[in-house]
């Protein structure tokens, strides 16, 4: 049986912010319980990193679609540091961009391609004990989770975490720029058409 810990977020009136610290609790969640990580959101970035290589607009819903279903992700321990492998490729890096970060929730706005990233984590739990952070596992993914913890925090705690996190990838982002980035990514989140990113009566707030 499978022991699940999604993560969700919550913050004021936007329901759905980045950078709460859902990963960095799921990780050291999963490393104590010596469970499978499985960070959802890196796989849409992955996918949306694929979109930009190709130049493919996020709104040819046919185009996302198939790239979506052909498209293999998987995670892979290394160094003691989880790697993302999008078609064989390492790509923990290149997700992390700003290009990436700032179209990965407009590509998420696509019911089509959430439905087939969907199906590819609920396999992924099939067979393992997980704990797998994302913004609508408990809800949509994984809704008989064993546990569901639902995480907030304040814009500028998120943005000040998301900015050392592009520091450390290299990056050399300003606060300002970055609570941009964050707030347009709540809102293109909060007008999602699929659910997302809601406290059920099971989680833990």
């Amino acid at each position: 049986r499978s022991t699940l810990f999604p993560y969700t977020t919550l913050f004021r009136s936007q329901p759905l912010p980045a950078g709460s610290g859902k990963s960095t609790v799921a990780k050291l969640v999963a490393d104590r319980l010596k469970c499978t990580y499985i960070d959802t959101g890196a796989m849409y970035r992955a996918l949306t990193l694929r979109v930009l290589q190709k130049n493919i607009t996020v709104t040819d819903s046919e185009a996302l679609s198939q790239l979506a279903q052909m498209v293999n992700i998987h995670f892979q321990t290394i160094s003691n540091r989880q790697h993302v492998f999008c078609d064989g490729e390492d790509v923990t890096q290149a997700i992390r961009s700003p290009e990436v970060t700032a179209t990965v929730s407009s590509l998420a706005q696509c019911v089509p391609v959430r439905k087939i990233m969907v199906a590819k984590q609920q396999e992924m739990a099939k067979t393992n004990s997980v704990v797998m952070d994302g913004r609508d596992i408990g809800e949509v993914v994984l809704p008989q989770a064993d546990f569901k913890i639902f995480l907030t925090a304040s814009l500028n705690e998120r943005a000040r975490r998301r900015m050392l996190e592009w520091e450390d990838e290299g990056f050399k982002p300003l606060l300002t720029d970055v609570k941009k980035v964050l707030l347009k990514r709540d809102n293109d989140d909060a007008e999602r058409e699929v659910e997302i990113g809601r406290a059920s009566c099971r989680e833990r707030v």
